[in-house]
């Protein structure tokens, strides 16, 4: 009991205030447009001063890791690989690239620090995985995206693709931030009181605007207007690559924070920015939208499942 209770405390805080923007929105005191602000704003500042904050307080050189920061990076690398094989099973359809994107893309920077800050009241090993997973989901998905395009499969690799690659990835807001917290940390700068507090206020809005911001932009009815490859998708994202990832982490002797950090990176719902990035790229959009909303709405009940076993493990 002792264990569910844990694993109860740990999740539906963050949904009850998804669904708290759900409401707002559907009474109208949040727009969508709010909520696009919202999460640019969460996004580009917010996000960026948490791990700020959590890192240049941290010893950097007792802290890391680099043993789980190539963890993350190679779980990472063979989820895209297991999406890319499974997406083989459906021939060349249009949208292939956005399937394989919504399978292994989360959003680990947000949610995952939204999780651990919940469990444990501090970013935790979040900083760590983000190192290691982030910067190859933004990059394969740019490079998937851009191959599988629609009528332009066969474009290949093209030298403005690579530039606008590697200019994504270092003006990322988060990547930035947490170049930042361990330059500050490296360099012992000393931190001013008045602006530590100012980081931390700001910092501190990010979970709940976060959440209420993404739960305003969640629609039932696109959630259920699934088809098979985004059932496929979904349990993919949900329940398939923690199968196949998770003994891996547990044989690598992670536990605690590292231990949910991975669950977080592989089990956590698709993320919306690669919705938004399909459709910009020449994609209809449809299955990376419902593999969103499914995830989102099915994700409370995978998580707390994770976490529970975890839990009654010993192992979190």
């Amino acid at each position: 009991m002792d264990d569910l209770i844990f694993s109860l405390n740990a999740t539906p805080p963050i949904f009850i205030m998804m669904m708290l923007g759900y409401f707002l929105r559907r009474i109208g005191l949040v727009t969508q447009e709010f909520a696009d602000a919202a999460n640019t704003f969460v996004f580009k500042i917010c996000l960026p001063l948490v791990l700020f904050d959590d890192l240049y307080q941290m010893d950097i050189a007792a802290a890391w890791d680099g043993g789980f920061v190539a963890f993350c990076a190679v779980a990472t690398l063979g989820s895209i690989a297991l999406c890319w094989l499974v997406s083989r099973a459906f021939g060349k359809q249009p949208w292939r690239g956005e399937f394989i994107q919504a399978s292994y893309r989360s959003g680990a920077a947000f949610l995952g620090i939204a999780f651990l800050l919940s469990i444990y009241g501090e970013a935790g090993a979040a900083p760590l995985m983000v190192i290691g997973a982030v910067p190859i989901y933004n990059v394969s998905a740019v490079i998937i995206l851009e191959l599988m395009r629609p009528g332009k499969v066969d474009r290949g690799v093209s030298p403005e693709l690579i530039r606008s690659t590697i200019r994504g990835i270092v003006t990322n807001p988060i990547i930035l931030g947490i170049l930042a917290g361990v330059a500050w940390s490296l360099l012992r700068i000393p931190m001013p009181q008045v602006l530590g507090t100012a980081v931390a206020d700001v910092g501190g809005i990010a979970t709940p605007l976060g959440l209420i911001a993404l739960g305003a932009s969640f629609s039932f009815r696109r959630a259920f207007a699934v088809g098979t490859p985004s059932i496929v998708a979904s349990a993919i994202k949900l329940v398939g690559l923690e199968l196949v990832f998770l003994p891996m982490a547990l044989a690598a002797g992670y536990t605690g924070q590292k231990l949910v950090a991975v669950v977080m990176m592989l089990g956590l719902p698709s993320t919306v920015s690669g919705y938004v990035m399909a459709r910009n790229m020449g994609y209809e959009g449809a299955v990376n939208s419902s593999v969103v909303m499914l995830t989102t709405l099915l994700s409370s009940v995978t998580i707390t499942f994770w976490l529970w076993l975890l839990k009654s493990q010993g192992l979190v």
